[in-house]
């Protein structure tokens, strides 16, 4: 089928004839295989949580300034994945929302709300051929103080979702099955054990393990909570426990 639609890959607002958009379905490729991360987040009872592999290209860079965690408000963090220039061109977006949605009704803006508001952005680049979408998929988290915990992913395609606990790139379809046969549990879990079942999520699909060093994670807890990257002392905290209750 790829030689008869081969024509219609070129141009990112041309359907072929079986409907579909193929220029996106690269950018989804892109969006998941470009950083060959994984990336896993889920919302407890009072908090969420992120977990991604660190991944440092080249031991002459200084490791703390490589991360795909970023905070968006004081109150609301993003995991991104895919290409890390396309990732940061939309971080840059979303603060520029927030902020501007901060300082026009004089509350800080609720995560869903910032959700639609770059899922509709990413949408028109589907649609125009002077942009192409940009190749990330942005998991957003944080406290709502009406809605409780949230967590949104967001696509190039201009999809915006919630969920109870979610991932995406190299391994997203893995950490999705270990994530799904503990979503009733996941409901009612303190932060700490959310904390953990993230990076024994991220530990399950990776099949290996890693040191506090080589994983970011961070969290946000409670409705005045800020979202923070968790130090290597606490992680190496949570995977020693974790250790100590495996064995």
């Amino acid at each position: 089928t790829m030689s008869r639609d081969s024509n219609y890959d070129h141009h990112i607002s041309i359907f072929s004839p079986q409907g579909r958009l193929y220029q996106m379905e690269y950018a989804f490729k892109a969006a998941s295989s470009a950083s060959g991360l994984t990336g896993i987040s889920l919302r407890g009872k009072n908090s969420c949580v992120v977990v991604n592999k660190k991944k440092v290209p080249d031991r002459l860079m200084d490791p703390q300034s490589i991360s795909h965690i970023f905070n968006i408000s004081p109150q609301i963090g993003c995991l991104a994945t895919g290409m890390i220039a396309d990732c940061k061109a939309q971080i840059q977006r979303m603060r520029y929302e927030a902020a501007d949605y901060q300082f026009k009704y004089g509350y800080s803006i609720p995560v869903h709300v910032l959700a639609k508001r770059i899922a509709d952005i990413a949408q028109v680049n589907t649609q125009s051929a002077s942009m192409r979408p940009l190749a990330t998929v942005c998991i957003l988290v944080g406290v709502d103080d009406e809605r409780g915990p949230q967590v949104f992913k967001v696509d190039c395609a201009g999809h915006y979702l919630p969920f109870y606990g979610t991932a995406s790139g190299a391994k997203e379809q893995e950490a999705m099955n270990y994530l799904e046969k503990k979503v009733e549990e996941m409901k009612e879990y303190d932060t700490d054990q959310t904390v953990r079942t993230a990076i024994m999520c991220l530990g399950s699909v990776l099949g290996s393990d890693f040191r506090g060093s080589e994983i970011e994670v961070a969290m946000v807890e409670g409705t005045n909570g800020k979202f923070r990257l968790l130090s290597e002392e606490e992680i190496d905290a949570h995977l020693s426990f974790i250790a100590d209750s495996d064995a």
